[in-house]
């Protein structure tokens, strides 16, 4: 299907775009960007040019996407979430070639109001809660909130919470409520049981 644009949005000439892109009002994309396949750009999302976005990413309103972002298949950034690219910045002081590379992996959910303070890697299927602050790395499948955020369970790849503790001297297993699909816990990282 082709890729649908608002009248009010900005696309720059030589911005990417996979087919069956929706962009929704008021949406600026940047001329470097490239962008995959079946992504949602909500009201008021601007994405910078050094940005890569996957598959079927989806992006609520009033989000922007700085350079040094990588957000793979299927994330989900929810409304208002931020992203930063300088680490300490100042207004006097330029430090555009300090920009610290954040990566969201495949399947993970930042929720509405939370900030992901540049430099950081969310793992796979992660789940950042609304009004989290992540300032360090995210384990896959780990469910985060607070200020800072810290890992408070597991979620499935479904997005539903895991009956299981966040660490185990022994191996443990959990099935999604949901699906049925299989986890194993074992020490500090959750893995999908391939069946």
């Amino acid at each position: 299907m082709a890729t649908t644009i608002h009248p009010s949005a900005i696309v720059d000439e030589g911005a990417q775009l996979g087919p069956d892109c929706r962009v929704w009002h008021f949406v600026h994309i940047s001329a470097g960007a490239r962008i995959g396949a079946r992504c949602s750009f909500g009201q008021n999302v601007y994405v910078g040019n050094d940005v890569r976005i996957g598959d079927n990413v989806k992006i609520q309103n009033n989000v922007s996407v700085y350079d040094a972002v990588t957000l793979e298949d299927d994330v989900f950034c929810g409304p208002s979430m931020v992203f930063t690219n300088v680490y300490n910045p100042r207004a006097a002081v330029a430090r555009k070639d300090e920009y610290r590379r954040t990566l969201v992996k495949r399947g993970a959910t930042l929720g509405a109001n939370s900030t992901l303070v540049c430099g950081t890697t969310v793992g796979r299927y992660a789940f950042v809660g609304a009004g989290a602050v992540v300032n360090r790395d995210v384990p896959d499948f780990a469910l985060m909130a607070g200020v800072p955020a810290r890992q408070i369970g597991w979620m499935s790849r479904f997005g539903e919470r895991l009956a299981l503790p966040l660490r185990s001297a022994e191996p443990l297993d959990a099935a999604c409520p949901h699906t049925g699909d299989r986890y194993r816990l074992s020490g500090g990282r959750l893995q999908l049981i391939e069946n």
